[in-house]
């Protein structure tokens, strides 16, 4: 029986991968505090330059990586540049929604629908992708409808907010698959495409007076240049170290953001936390620990085949 080796290489990649990874997860963990700091200003203008200043950091990076060869072929397919259009719809949604429920105090709804974003990919695994899920994954799903239930009941209404969330992010990964190139080149399309409406937008603002770049304080006009790196950053982070790592260990380390948020939301924050919020939270993170013990099961029974 041969015994598949682990190399210095792949071990020395499998901690840069972890690394770069962190940095993503940590920075996406404390963004609230960010947003905190732009929640004054109009959400319009804050997600048009979270836009804006997001193309030069996208396109120094690809050009440092020297994968612009690739984005010129991209940017000739019709068939690229639409489906990059639908992504980029998709991830401003979620990111209207993200800053909105920031700056309106409902960052526990936002930890809540990020934890229930990778049950809803499960989800959209099996209904549109024909992906199979095990007793434990069925188990997991269940668990978190009935957090959602719980919520729907106690306040009246569905929780729209961490529902929206999870499914738009959801929809954006589902459709980012379909794009036939890399992370990085990928970013930096949809930023591309989104500039064109948001600069529009941005000089609209400046041209009546009534934007808070060049009209403002300097301290607006710099959180809102500073909207761009801490958009770029941790999702170029995010992109490299996901390359280097194996699956089952990303599906873990997502949890790290939405954890932060929640802490920084009931301890920092101050946002209410009551005992249905309790309840529903309990629920979600058993269906994710449920969830994550079916995919650590599922990585070692593959490697045990590997290894065979």
């Amino acid at each position: 029986m041969a015994v598949e080796a682990i190399t210095p290489d792949a071990d020395g990649k499998a901690r840069r991968g972890f690394l770069l990874a962190l940095g993503a997860y940590l920075l996406w963990g404390l963004l609230p505090f960010y947003m905190k700091a732009v929640a004054h200003l109009p959400l319009a203008e804050v997600i048009a330059h979270r836009i804006v200043w997001s193309v030069p950091i996208a396109a120094a990076v690809l050009v440092w990586a020297g994968r612009t060869t690739d984005f010129k072929v991209a940017i000739r397919s019709p068939r690229t540049i639409a489906m990059a259009a639908l992504t980029a719809a998709l991830i401003s949604v979620n990111w209207g929604i993200y800053v909105w429920a920031i700056a309106v105090d409902r960052t526990v709804e936002r930890a809540l629908g990020y934890y229930i974003n990778p049950l809803v990919n499960v989800v959209v695994g099996a209904l549109l992708l024909g992906e199979r899920l095990d007793r434990l994954q069925i188990a997991a799903v269940v668990l978190a409808a009935v957090a959602v239930a719980v919520l729907t009941v106690d306040g009246g209404k569905l929780p729209w907010v961490s529902l929206a969330l999870a499914f738009s992010f959801a929809a954006y990964g589902f459709f980012r698959k379909t794009l036939p190139i890399g992370p990085s080149q990928g970013f930096l399309l949809e930023v591309l495409l989104l500039s064109v409406p948001a600069l529009g937008y941005i000089v609209f603002l400046i041209a009546t007076g009534q934007d808070h770049f060049v009209s403002s304080n300097g301290t607006d006009t710099a959180l809102l240049i500073g909207c761009g790196p801490v958009t770029a950053v941790p999702l170029l982070l995010f992109a490299f170290g996901a390359k280097l790592l194996r699956l089952s260990t990303i599906g873990i380390m997502q949890y790290i953001a939405p954890t932060m948020v929640f802490l920084i939301a009931v301890l920092i924050f101050d946002e209410p936390f009551g005992t249905t919020q309790a309840v529903a939270f309990a629920l979600i993170w058993a269906a994710l620990a449920v969830y994550s013990w079916s995919m650590l099961a599922t990585a070692r029974r593959a490697t045990s085949v590997r290894a065979a």
